[in-house]
């Protein structure tokens, strides 16, 4: 029996929908959950054949986070160590010289990662920081990787700065299902990350937006994010999915840690209803065994973030992360690989 022969007789009713070669943007939570009950091993098998439609299966993306301007901010992310409104020990930084910025990049370079991501501690950016945020933005790029900055909500004038510094991608994180929102935060509403995510779409920049699990949701909040994102106009172009680092101090410091079965079937579903995206396996590795993070790769992830630190929190040192790529025969993922890249 070919390959062929048996992805035409599995599971024939979910391959319907969730032909590879179609995107759709009008999932139904039913939908999804039925994806997302799957038996373990038809999951990541439908998993499979969308993600060989569109990628080479083992090439995973590497990119590196650094926190240009640390703590103090404003907002009330029940997640955050670098909210003001939680004792955490974090010293809030002013935003960092422009130069030391491309200096980092430029290690980040030279240990693989071909996308730089620049992430500052705002409610939204002050438009007297943003000819140091442009200048960054244009330095990266000029030694050939992507960029992206998450820097919070902005203005119409800000997104078009942005723009025109040739900014590749903008980092808008939805974090859960519109439901379960106000639970995790309450300075801004969910309706106030979408109006954001609208104006770099329509701005032209690529949108990178996903959430956070094991924030104590219920499978039904993970599956109503999961269904936001794939139903926004475009499928965001990179969706990250991250696990609650728990941060003493903060309002989930002591959430439950969610079931690594469980995570891998949120990578599969992000990977079959968002087709074209690059799927991140982002915070939260370095409290994941490398069985764990191998079945992530088979899943559908094809993105991770290198370097010893995210932001604020840990991640796992260059040397296990090119151990395990040599054990999983993984290569890493050229620049601009996306093919829903714009």
């Amino acid at each position: 029996m070919t390959l062929q022969t048996r992805i035409d007789e599995a599971q024939p009713a979910v391959a319907a929908r969730t032909d590879p070669d179609k995107l759709r943007h009008d999932w139904t939570r039913e939908e999804v959950q039925a994806l997302y009950d799957l038996p373990f091993n038809d999951l990541l098998f439908e998993a499979q054949i969308v993600h060989r439609r569109w990628f080479n299966p083992n090439q995973v993306q590497k990119s590196t986070l650094l926190s240009i301007k640390t703590g103090g901010c404003p907002e009330d992310c029940g997640y955050c160590a670098q909210s003001s409104k939680f004792d955490t020990g974090l010293k809030a930084t002013k935003l960092m010289e422009v130069q030391r910025v491309l200096n980092e990049a430029k290690k980040a370079k030279d240990a693989g990662a071909s996308r730089y991501c620049m992430g500052a501690a705002w409610r939204s950016p002050k438009d007297r920081d943003m000819d140091s945020i442009v200048a960054m933005v244009e330095g990266v790029k000029a030694m050939g990787m992507e960029t992206c900055m998450t820097l919070g909500m902005l203005s119409v004038e800000q997104t078009m700065r942005l723009k025109d510094a040739g900014l590749d991608y903008y980092n808008h994180n939805i974090d859960t299902s519109e439901e379960y929102y106000k639970e995790i935060v309450t300075t801004r509403t969910f309706a106030d990350r979408l109006e954001t995510l609208e104006r770099v779409r329509d701005a032209g920049i690529n949108v990178c937006s996903g959430g956070i699990v094991g924030m104590g949701e219920g499978k039904d909040d993970r599956v109503g994010m999961l269904t936001a994102l794939a139903n926004l106009p475009e499928h965001p172009q990179s969706v990250p999915i991250n696990t609650l680092m728990q941060i003493e101090g903060t309002m989930l410091g002591k959430s439950e840690t969610i079931d690594p079965i469980d995570f891998v079937r949120t990578i599969a579903v992000a990977r079959i209803i968002m087709p074209k995206s690059v799927v991140r396996l982002a915070a939260g590795r370095e409290n994941m065994t490398e069985e764990a993070q191998a079945l992530c790769f088979l899943a559908g992830a094809n993105s991770i973030f290198i370097g010893e630190k995210l932001l604020t929190t840990k991640n796992p040192e260059a040397d296990k992360d090119e151990r395990l790529f040599r054990k999983l025969g993984l290569e890493p993922m050229p620049a601009h690989s996306c093919p829903s890249e714009k």
